[in-house]
């Protein structure tokens, strides 16, 4: 079989594949540039365009790919639970996730109204969400309040953490779940006005 023949044809997916374990290793997406994208895939930058029309195009597909990830994690998270075990499942699978991808986390919070595929995935994550909040009998705007409440929350500690914000010697994961529990109480609460 020929050299040709035997190297895995490059797409779209594979290059998105290898700037998220890039962009990982490096902590954040500013450290990565195309230039080493395109070396890390053994091409020369200007094949990059084959796949993705530049910075921004890789950044983008970046966050629908991240997020579709993290939308995977978050069903494994509360397959047959329900209220709060499926919540609590939600919450500890977000943070999971951030601490799995240290550099492309930050991307998936920058919304892109006018991105089809990347409102899709957002939708689907909160729509999800709103689906365990009902449980609770939280809906309309009470629930939407909740889904920003429990992400601003979850987001601040997971931020902290990762800027080296919690110095007490004094376990993160016992303080994360005490968070969790506070989140989930707060919610509890609201069931029960």
């Amino acid at each position: 079989m020929s050299k040709a023949k035997k190297k895995r044809r490059l797409n779209r997916d594979l290059v998105l594949a290898k700037a998220m374990q890039l962009i990982d290793d490096a902590g954040s997406a500013d450290l990565v540039s195309l230039k080493e994208l395109a070396a890390e895939l053994n091409i020369r930058p200007p094949s990059l365009y084959n796949h993705i029309s530049g910075l921004d195009d890789l950044h983008a597909g970046l966050r629908v790919v991240a997020l579709s990830e993290m939308l995977a994690d978050f069903q494994r998270a509360i397959a047959g639970k329900m209220g709060r075990e499926a919540l609590e499942g939600i919450a500890h699978a977000y943070r999971a996730f951030a601490r799995a991808h240290p550099g492309v986390y930050p991307l998936t919070l920058i919304g892109h109204p006018f991105d089809a595929e990347h409102t899709a995935v957002s939708n689907q994550i909160i729509q999800l969400i709103l689906l365990v909040l009902a449980s609770y009998g939280l809906r309309g705007n009470e629930a939407m309040h909740a889904v920003r409440g429990f992400r601003s929350a979850i987001h601040g500690f997971i931020s902290l953490e990762a800027t080296g914000g919690f110095a007490l010697p004094l376990g993160k994961d016992e303080s994360f779940a005490v968070l969790v529990e506070l989140i989930l109480d707060g919610v509890a609460q609201k069931k029960n006005r």
